[in-house]
C-alpha cells in the first residue's frame, strides 16, 4: 500500500508518494551501470514529490513537453514585476516566460510519470522492465532541473553580493543560496501564473536571514575566534609533574630506609611496577613500569597474586606517606 498525500487524483498541486518498490534482482541490477544502481536504491529510498497538472493525463501534453523546447533562440529577457532585471545582470541565456513554464511543466511530468511507476510497483519487485522505465524518467529529471538550476544560478550570486549581511562569508553564503535554489525548484508550482525567479529570490533571501542568525547565535556561544596563542599555558601541566617528581622522591627515601618495612616481593614488585629503578629512558620517552604478568614472571607468580602483594605494599606505604605529610 502505497502513502500519498490526501489529495485527491485530479487535483492540482504537490503530490508525495512513499516508494513502497524492492530493487530488481541481482541479474537486472547486473545488467545496470554503477550509476544506474545508486539512482536506482535513491530513488526507492526518498520520497517522490511533483507539481501535478491535469493536463498531464493527455496525450498531446506528453507529445509536446518530450519535444523540443519552444524558440530556437533565448529570447531577451523582459523587465518584469520580479525583480529579475535587478540582479542577474550577466545570466546570459536567460529563457522566456514559455520557456520557462515549459521546463518546469516538463520537469514535473517526468516526476509524475516516475510516480506512476512506483505506484504501479507498490510493494512488489521492480522486474527489468520496470528498471529501465524508470531510470528514464530519473535521467529525464535530473537533466530538466539541472537546466533550470544551471540558468538561474547567477540570481544566488547576484543576491549574495548585494546583501548586507557582512558577519557571514560569501562562500557561505552562496552555499545556502544554492540549497536554496534547488530547493524552489522542487517546491515552486508554474500553474499559478508567478516568474519562478519571484519565488526562488524570496526563498534565497531566507536561506541567508537563516544563516545569518545561525551564525549570530554561534558567536553568541563562542564569540573569541580560534586563536591558538590564546590556548591555557602549561601551569597545571608543570605543577602536576612536580609533584609527580616530589612523590617519587619520597617514595624512593621510603623504599630506600625501608619505612614501610616491606619484603623482598614486596619492594621487587612496586620498582617494578612503578619502574622506581629506571632513572631516564634510553630514547627520552616517558618511563613506563612493568605489567602485572611481566612482574609475575620475574618473582614466579601469577598475575593476581601480583596484584595482590601490590595492594597490600601501597597500603603500607600510605600509611608512611600519610605520616610524613602530618609530621613534614
Amino acid at each position: 500500500m502505497t502513502s500519498i498525500t490526501t489529495e485527491p487524483q485530479t487535483a492540482v498541486g504537490l503530490r508525495k508518494l512513499q516508494p513502497t518498490a524492492t530493487m530488481p534482482t541481482a541479474a537486472v541490477l547486473n545488467g545496470l551501470g554503477e550509476l544506474d544502481v545508486r539512482l536506482l536504491r535513491q530513488r526507492l529510498q526518498e520520497t517522490a514529490e511533483c507539481v501535478y497538472e491535469a493536463q498531464f493525463a493527455d496525450e498531446g501534453t506528453r507529445l509536446t513537453l518530450l519535444g523540443p523546447m519552444p524558440g530556437s533562440k533565448a529570447a531577451a529577457s523582459a523587465c518584469d514585476d520580479s525583480g529579475i532585471h535587478t540582479v542577474a545582470f550577466n545570466v546570459g541565456a536567460t529563457p522566456t516566460g514559455d520557456q520557462e513554464l515549459f521546463l518546469f511543466r516538463r520537469f514535473n511530468y517526468c516526476r509524475n510519470r516516475s510516480m506512476e511507476i512506483l505506484r504501479a510497483y507498490a510493494g512488489r519487485r521492480l522486474n527489468a522492465q520496470g528498471a529501465r522505465d524508470l531510470l528514464r524518467w530519473e535521467h529525464l529529471i535530473r537533466e530538466t532541473r539541472g537546466e533550470i538550476v544551471r540558468v538561474n544560478m547567477p540570481l544566488v550570486i547576484a543576491m549574495a553580493k548585494r546583501t548586507r549581511i557582512t558577519a557571514v562569508d560569501h562562500t557561505e553564503l552562496i552555499s545556502e543560496g544554492n540549497l536554496a535554489l534547488l530547493r524552489a525548484v522542487e517546491k515552486f508550482d508554474c500553474s499559478r501564473g508567478f516568474k519562478f525567479s519571484t519565488y526562488a529570490c524570496r526563498a534565497i533571501l531566507k536561506s541567508f536571514s537563516r544563516v545569518a542568525t545561525r551564525t549570530t547565535r554561534y558567536r553568541g556561544y563562542f564569540p573569541v575566534e580560534f586563536d591558538p596563542t590564546l590556548e591555557r599555558g602549561d601551569h597545571l601541566e608543570n605543577k602536576r609533574g612536580n609533584a609527580e617528581s616530589d612523590s617519587l622522591q619520597d617514595l624512593r627515601a621510603i623504599l630506600g630506609e625501608n619505612l614501610a618495612r616491606l619484603n623482598q616481593a614486596e619492594e621487587t614488585v612496586i620498582r617494578a611496577r612503578f619502574a622506581l629503578d629506571e632513572r631516564e629512558h634510553p630514547f627520552g620517552g616517558p618511563i613506563k613500569g612493568k605489567t602485572l604478568e611481566q612482574v609475575g614472571e620475574i618473582i614466579g607468580v601469577t598475575k593476581e597474586r601480583v596484584r595482590q602483594i601490590q595492594n597490600k605494599a601501597l597500603g603500607k606505604l600510605r600509611v608512611v606517606l600519610e605520616q610524613t605529610l602530618a609530621t613534614g
